[in-house]
């Protein structure tokens, strides 16, 4: 069966779209701040004993960890935050990123950020956090597509 193709995205999943359409068509800052709020208060917790430093994602004022692992060829996500925001931001990308394969994954355009309007409600530092959680996860679907193109050779 085909892997759907994400080129009709623009962001590189559609869940991701829908989002990004969802938060920057709300024009009051309040109300998009409220739904990652609300994402953040749904994400499942993650469990202690993945939550380790190689999972931590550097460059956050708050402690966030990641968690991927392939169900079949597609990444599942886990994480945790000890920041509400930041724990919401998470869960937006978990969210948006859920069931892709390694390579949709490692196709997110950055600019997904900047087009939800989160960034002007967000603390300099907090939009940087945004980023490198993304950064985090794109490096731990490539670890992930490593490990399983090591396996099939």
């Amino acid at each position: 069966m085909a892997e759907p193709c994400c080129s009709s995205s623009q962001y590189g999943s559609e869940e991701l779209d829908r989002l990004a359409n969802r938060l920057s068509g709300t024009p009051d800052p309040r109300k998009r701040y409220e739904y990652v709020l609300w994402l953040a208060k749904k994400l499942p917790a993650m469990p202690a004993d993945l939550q380790t430093e190689d999972r931590k994602v550097q460059g956050c004022v708050s402690q966030v960890f990641i968690h991927a692992a392939l169900q079949g060829n597609h990444v599942h996500w886990q994480g945790e935050s000890d920041a509400l925001i930041t724990k919401g931001l998470l869960a937006l990308l978990i969210k948006g990123m859920s069931d892709l394969t390694p390579d949709q994954v490692l196709a997110v355009d950055p600019a997904f950020i900047a087009a939800t309007g989160l960034q002007a409600s967000l603390t300099p530092s907090r939009a940087n956090g945004f980023l490198n959680i993304l950064r985090a996860m794109q490096a731990q679907a490539q670890a992930l597509k490593n490990a399983d193109e090591a396996m099939d050779s």
